[in-house]
């Protein structure tokens, strides 16, 4: 097959990212890959979209993830007809380009969805992707398994959800990821209130969230692969994030580590409350962030860590989902 992933920019990626990883692993099982910007479209028609593409096929030997990397980068481009590829995976990052390439995103998708209704396999499901381009999406599943939440843009909106908590709470950029701007505000601290929300504002909406008192011993990255977990030899796809003494992120470059997940039957009856919308929503690889029994992000776009959770547990969940992905490609096409 054909497997084109559409990335932010070549010289952005990075061989510990997964789809790195991924890009990989459909190498070694004789598929051709390719890296498409976000700035790499044509439009020629409605029938007919192209693309500039950096490319390997399997004829290419590449020993591990650093090595392809550095040869798709050195790679020409070349035009190519999205037609014949077989499957589109969108693993940009919106937010890389929210500042530099505002347009860069929107531009993504759209493309994504013409590609969509001309017959091409495009996961996750671009139509839906708009729908949960920012943490609002979270809303749409059951009250029971996310935080208390506000989003606004007011100070005082904020303070009065900070009085109605009686304790911390959680202020983050409704739009954002990696753990950029996200603070903790305790009852002591309103005096920094109004200065936090103005700085979060400046990008956008503001969301605020309970406290959870468990988010002390980290959070939980949880992986869906069309709604089920992946689990392999009774190991779950999934790890613990332990944020550094003094630190509220959970976030791997943040400075967190990572370790094996404790998956208990509670945290799989979370799981599956939200599992079937994902499915139908065409989310094909999901990240859960779990924090005690409240899922407190749905990572949609491009979730990592789920080569550091192989690693973790002594198997190979990549290899796996390559084999899934081709299974769903036959069944797509009727092959």
């Amino acid at each position: 097959m054909k497997i084109a992933f559409l990335i932010n920019q070549t010289h952005k990626e990075e061989s510990y990212f997964s789809t790195t990883w991924m890009a990989l692993h459909a190498l070694k099982r004789g598929h051709i890959i390719m890296y498409i910007g976000l700035a790499d479209f044509v439009y020629v028609d409605d029938t007919h979209i192209d693309a500039h593409v950096r490319q390997i096929g399997p004829e290419v030997t590449v020993s591990d993830n650093e090595e392809l990397l550095e040869k798709l980068k050195k790679q020409p481009k070349e035009r190519i007809s999205m037609m014949d590829v077989d499957i589109l995976w969108l693993r940009f990052d919106p937010v890389m380009d929210m500042l530099n390439r505002p347009w860069a995103a929107s531009m993504g998708l759209q493309f994504a969805q013409l590609l969509k209704k001309l017959g091409r396999l495009v996961i996750n499901d671009p139509d839906e992707l708009i729908q949960a381009s920012n943490k609002l999406y979270l809303e749409n599943f059951p009250r029971e398994i996310r935080p208390k939440t506000v989003v606004t843009r007011n100070y005082s909106d904020i303070l009065d959800f900070m009085n109605s908590q009686n304790d911390k709470i959680i202020l983050k950029p409704l739009k954002g990821s990696g753990g950029k701007n996200v603070f903790m505000i305790s009852p002591n601290e309103l005096h920094n209130l109004k200065q936090t929300v103005e700085v979060i504002a400046r990008d956008g909406y503001v969301i605020g969230q309970e406290y959870l008192p468990e988010a002390t011993k980290g959070d939980m990255r949880f992986f869906l692969l069309d709604g089920e977990p992946i689990v392999i030899d009774g190991k779950y796809a999934a790890l613990q994030r332990v944020q550094p003494q003094g630190e509220i992120r959970s976030n791997i470059h943040q400075g967190a580590t990572a370790e094996v997940a404790t998956v208990t039957e509670e945290t799989l009856t979370l799981v599956k409350k939200v599992s079937d919308k994902l499915r139908s929503d065409g989310m094909y690889l999901v990240g859960l962030d779990i924090v005690g029994d409240k899922i407190m992000e749905i990572n949609v776009f491009s979730p990592g860590a789920l080569s550091a959770a192989g690693q973790l547990n002594g198997v190979d969940y990549m290899e796996y989902l390559i084999t899934h992905l081709e299974q769903k490609a036959k069944t797509f096409y009727g092959s």
